[in-house]
């Protein structure tokens, strides 16, 4: 699962605002999500930069992302179509992040994070579209989900994905394929 094959497109929905559409599901399964295979996608990431096309900042891709991301008490409640929704989201972060939108500020409540989120955190608002597939196996249409970025800004001054949270299917928009 190279994320150099990834089919991945940036649209523009009817007003205007982006959505990152995620053209294949990855990681599939009837009943749960194997979230050390999106642990192990997750790794090839590391060491990446991104910049949000909104406010010019630069989002790194650390280490500490991969069991984050796939071990937070956030993601172990998910369920469902929202638990698939997160796994299958990982292959479209870089953009995800580039097209981060109302970025917000947010101090620093856990002393746990004290060193690795020492400059706070920041939330930004992203979309992103997974496709739906018929009985013979084709696309029928794409549902689109909204979706918060958590950010932390480290020691360092750099500012790190951490996370992907409330995960929120739009239900009134869907787009035909």
């Amino acid at each position: 699962m190279s994320k150099e094959k990834r089919n991945i497109s940036v649209i523009k929905d009817a007003e205007g605002n982006k959505i990152v559409m995620i053209n294949d599901i990855i990681f599939k399964g009837k009943r749960k999500v194997d979230w050390k295979d999106v642990e192990e996608y997750l790794k090839t990431y590391v060491g990446e930069v991104y910049n949000i096309a909104e406010t010019e900042d630069l989002v790194y891709i650390g280490g500490k992302l991969p069991e984050e991301y796939t071990g937070s008490i956030y993601t172990k409640n998910l369920k469902g179509t929202l638990a698939k929704a997160k796994a299958n989201a990982a292959q479209g972060l870089g953009e995800m992040i580039e097209i981060g939108i109302g970025k917000r500020y947010q101090e620093n409540k856990k002393s746990k994070h004290s060193r690795d989120a020492k400059y706070g955190w920041y939330r930004y608002d992203t979309r992103f579209g997974l496709p739906v597939y018929d009985e013979e196996g084709e696309v029928e249409r794409y549902n689109i989900f909204k979706a918060v970025l958590l950010i932390r800004h480290a020691k360092d001054n750099k500012m790190y994905l951490y996370d992907v949270l409330n995960i929120k299917k739009e239900t009134s928009k869907s787009c035909q394929a």
